[in-house]
């Protein structure tokens, strides 16, 4: 039996379950602000504690990769992925869960084979076209400046 692209899409129009877009449009909008609601927090703790302000940013940084981290190792980022869907993906918080996940799940192949060549396998392509584009646009920068 062959089946044409329109006949295909049909079938899978009617069996595939609606996605409810406007529950999820809220929750990632709720999750993410939360997220970026409690590094602000964090932040203010930071320079309650005496941190100057620029030493404060990173120290953020540095909390919120190690707490997505920790999360992300006792299983509760990914639960909490499931119901905030893209709000899970601010850009700190979820690149630090894209290098942490496989090599949690790649751990039993060993320390090298595993975990520390699949570490990156998410995160490998993001971290090399930003190195290079930031060389890119660096060099072309650089190259405006002379003139």
């Amino acid at each position: 039996m062959k089946v044409t692209n329109q006949e295909y899409s049909q079938m899978t129009d009617k069996t595939s379950p609606n996605s409810p877009k406007v529950k999820n449009l809220i929750m990632a909008f709720l999750v993410g602000g939360l997220i970026c609601t409690i590094g602000q927090a964090i932040q203010n703790l930071w320079i309650l504690a005496g941190l100057p302000e620029q030493e404060a940013k990173m120290a953020v940084s540095c909390t919120l990769i190690f707490l997505s981290a920790a999360f992300t190792g006792l299983g509760l980022y990914d639960k909490l992925a499931k119901h905030a869907g893209a709000g899970t993906l601010v850009p700190i918080t979820g690149f630090a869960n894209a290098i942490v996940s496989p090599a949690i799940e790649f751990k039993s192949e060993g320390y090298i084979t595993g975990l520390g060549a699949k570490m990156f396998v998410v995160a490998g392509p993001v971290l090399v076209f930003g190195i290079s584009a930031s060389v890119v646009y660096g060099v072309i920068l650089y190259i405006c400046n002379l003139f």
